[in-house]
C-alpha cells in the first residue's frame, strides 16, 4: 500500500472564511507559498519559495476539482515527485472541519515525510490567517 498523508484540522471559523484562506492567491501566499493560483479547473500555476540546495522551491500544479465551498483538488508536483492534494471541507455549528489528503507517493520517503510534517506546520499557520479575518 502507498503512503498518503490524512490529516484533519478544525478551525473555529465559518467555512466561508476557510474556503477563501484555500482558493485566494493572496490568503494562500501567507500560509503555504507565493503562487498563482485561480480556482478554475485546469489552470496552471506555481508554489513558489526560496531554493534551497535540496530543491529548487518550485511546485508546478493544476487545478483538478472545485466545487465550492466542500471540495478543492490539485496536482503536487515537484522534486520529480508527482502526487494530488485534495482539501474536503466540513461546516458544522459556524466551525470548519478541514480534511487534506495528499496522495500518490511511492513510498515514505522525504517526499512524502516532508509533506506531512509541512501540512501540519502550514495548518498552524492557516489558523493565524484565519483568526485574522
Amino acid at each position: 500500500m502507498k503512503p498518503e498523508v490524512k490529516l484533519d484540522f478544525q478551525f473555529d471559523s465559518p467555512i466561508e472564511k476557510v474556503w477563501l484562506a484555500l482558493t485566494d492567491s493572496n490568503m494562500l501566499a501567507k500560509w503555504v507559498m507565493d503562487n498563482d493560483f485561480k480556482p478554475v479547473v485546469g489552470h496552471h500555476f506555481q508554489f513558489r519559495a526560496k531554493p534551497s540546495k535540496v530543491w529548487d522551491g518550485i511546485v508546478d500544479s493544476e487545478v483538478l476539482a472545485v466545487e465550492e465551498p466542500h471540495r478543492l483538488s490539485y496536482t503536487w508536483v515537484t522534486a520529480g515527485v508527482s502526487t494530488v492534494v485534495t482539501w474536503t471541507l466540513h461546516s458544522s455549528n459556524g466551525a470548519t472541519r478541514l480534511h487534506l489528503e495528499h496522495t500518490g507517493f511511492e513510498s515514505e520517503s522525504l517526499s512524502y515525510n516532508g509533506a506531512r510534517l509541512g501540512w501540519v506546520k502550514m495548518a498552524d499557520q492557516l489558523e493565524v490567517v484565519l483568526a485574522g479575518l
